[in-house]
């Protein structure tokens, strides 16, 4: 047995590792666009769309707001597919598991990768579906990823908060590939290399995953993956042929110990306060996050005059800010948590505890996203580097924060439909995106100022949140103080 229990910490410390090693390598690579567009554009994409005009003192300038454009539609569709497609893909996890899902999101990743190796500037195009596939394959990566939290128990959200930085951290592939282009490696080899790890993602699959899900709380000796030749029935949970199966076959969000927060169906949470607002608060700071991202080359092009070796020591500054989302990510998550391990207040619920410490993450990650947008807005070259420090920290606490607030806020047993929902629909609000890219390169004249005062004022909404959810505690806590006077 003992033996038996040593391999199993092996086992789970490799799918940590691995797990880990994935999010941060592979699946928000799509987000280092800024990275990759300055490779595109050297080697030549959608540079039919430059066209020469007349500038002042009558000299000719080669004018490229067509080829930024289309580099910024090309992102509009992959983040929104990241998005959007996250509803499916958890009903499609939720249905067939782990295995099926990560096939399915190997499949597309890989496709994603061969299709930018074998594009070139005059098969542009393939870009369009080569970046939503990455997209979508990467955030299969991450979802069946997270459910390795319940092999730690009392660590659960640390390393769920971890793998969401790891996923936001993951952008930084694409400097690498960048670096690695200025060095002499053609785009088409970096991406083969990357179809390629497909091989490494089936093998964790098949002997480092379970083939349904990895159920919560676990029970113990819990076996998992293809165990190379040893017997099942060693262990004493699998003498009954089929435990092994039942236990695999739980529902990740099941929780056999605790009764669901609130009684409410799936409609009465989404038509709730709560979820409208919460969706409200991701969706304008995921919009101000996506426009900085997608139209970050063309800004620094502004701000360096369009001086190739300035703009390049910016994009790789922001790129290995990106890096640092690995670490950012679970100081939220013990935000979150600081009141784990303290008495209730007398009368006090676990669940008004845990949106009583909401209240605090909601709000930094609202002032963190207002203090950013100001320096995004601000046309002074130097302060950029603060605002991509402002902008790994904001998003690593956002998406942490999102998931983290459904968790306590809503029954569990809703909590995949409703991430994948909020995930979704707000993935329709960040296609205003483009519109407001085709605002700056049209009316504005390639001047974003007007755009990003408008984003930064739209992101004050963000603070209703927060406010929503401490005037709902201090209601509670104020019947709770009316039934102890009369009582």
């Amino acid at each position: 047995m003992a033996g038996l229990g040593n391999s199993l910490v092996v086992k789970r410390g490799l799918t940590f590792a691995t797990g880990l090693l994935e999010c941060l390598c592979f699946a928000g690579a799509v987000f280092g666009w800024a990275s990759l567009v300055f490779v595109l554009k050297t080697d030549g994409y959608f540079s039919y769309l430059c066209t020469n005009t007349t500038g002042v003192n009558a000299t000719q300038v080669l004018d490229c707001s067509g080829q930024d454009e289309q580099f910024s539609l090309v992102f509009t569709i992959a983040s929104f597919m990241n998005n959007f497609l996250t509803l499916p893909n958890g009903f499609l996890f939720d249905r067939f598991g782990t295995t099926v899902a990560r096939i399915f999101g190997i499949l597309l990743y890989t496709m994603g990768s061969l299709m930018v190796a074998f594009s070139s500037s005059v098969l542009s195009n393939l870009l369009f579906p080569a970046l939503s596939l990455l997209a979508v394959g990467g955030m299969l990566f991450l979802v069946t990823n997270m459910q390795v939290g319940n092999l730690f128990g009392s660590h659960r959200s640390t390393i769920i908060t971890l793998y969401n930085g790891a996923f936001d951290s993951s952008s930084a592939i694409f400097l690498v590939i960048k670096l690695l282009h200025e060095a002499g490696v053609s785009l088409r080899a970096s991406f083969l290399f990357l179809s390629a790890c497909g091989i490494i993602h089936l093998l964790r699959t098949f002997f480092l995953l379970p083939r349904k899900f990895i159920p919560y709380p676990l029970p113990d000796h819990y076996i998992y993956g293809i165990t190379c030749g040893k017997s099942k029935s060693s262990d004493p949970n699998t003498r009954n042929g089929n435990s092994q199966r039942t236990i695999e076959e739980s529902p990740l969000s099941k929780d056999i110990n605790k009764k669901p927060v609130a009684e409410k169906t799936f409609r009465e949470c989404v038509l709730s306060r709560f979820f409208m607002w919460h969706l409200l608060w991701l969706s304008v700071m995921q919009l101000r996050h996506y426009l900085f991202i997608g139209t970050l080359n063309p800004m620094l092009h502004r701000m360096t005059a369009g001086e190739p070796s300035l703009v390049s020591q910016y994009i790789n500054a922001f790129a290995i800010t990106q890096l640092c989302g690995v670490l950012c990510a679970p100081w939220n998550g013990l935000i979150m948590d600081r009141h784990k391990g303290k008495p209730l207040a007398p009368g006090e619920s676990e669940q008004e505890a845990d949106l009583r410490a909401s209240v605090l993450s909601l709000f930094l990650t609202a002032l963190q996203c207002l203090l950013f947008s100001i320096c995004a807005t601000t046309p002074y070259l130097p302060l950029q580097y603060i605002t991509f420090i402002l902008q790994v920290l904001n998003r690593s606490f956002l998406y942490g924060g999102n998931a983290a607030f459904i968790s306590v806020a809503f029954p569990s047993c809703h909590f995949g439909k409703l991430y994948g929902l909020v995930m979704a629909l707000s993935a329709v609000f960040s296609v205003l995106q483009y519109p407001c890219f085709a605002l700056v390169k049209g009316v504005l004249g390639g001047d974003p100022l007007y755009v990003n005062i408008g984003l930064t004022l739209l992101s004050l909404l963000a603070f209703i949140h927060p406010l929503s959810v401490y005037l709902h505690c201090r209601s509670l806590a104020s019947q709770r103080s009316k039934t102890k006077v009369i009582n």
